[in-house]
């Protein structure tokens, strides 16, 4: 028996990455486009675009073609507390420093999975953070403060 059109994991992959190729070609249709010698700042994401919208239709084609269902289900708390941990980093990295920022990012992460455990995420969160203030603020020296204020 063949799964209804919309429940197609192959067909949502194939929409999904034509609509983002077209996205970036709209986006892109303000920029000089250069030549492949000299390129223009519309160059990349033109191109990029299309190798997407490429890979897109071939996906949907497959997935037309072949019926792979969607298993499993959705669940409605990742789908809450995912978004709200993204816009609360982003809120955070200028308000209270990138430390409190990656605490809440890592630690809204892991309360969207069904395995959640306390003591093992706050190790992994302080851990996590501690590797990524190494890396992008010392390392790369990203201007991030650590802590706003300090």
């Amino acid at each position: 028996m063949k799964p209804s059109i919309l429940d197609n994991k192959d067909v949502w992959a194939g929409l999904f990455l034509i609509v983002v190729g077209i996205t970036a070609i709209v986006m892109a249709r303000n920029y000089a486009f250069g030549t492949a010698l000299r390129m223009g700042p519309g160059y990349f994401p033109t191109v990029l675009g299309g190798l997407l919208i490429l890979f897109g239709l071939y996906t949907l084609a497959s997935g037309l073609r072949e019926a792979e269902k969607i298993e499993g289900s959705w669940s409605p708390r990742a789908l809450i507390v995912l978004p709200l941990a993204l816009v609360l980093f982003g809120v955070l990295i200028d308000r209270a420093g990138f430390i409190p920022a990656m605490l809440v990012l890592i630690f809204g992460a892991a309360l969207a999975g069904t395995q959640f455990r306390l003591i093992e995420m706050i190790i992994f969160s302080v851990l996590l953070t501690a590797l990524c203030a190494a890396v992008f603020v010392w390392a790369l020296g990203l201007p991030y403060p650590l802590i706003a204020g300090f």
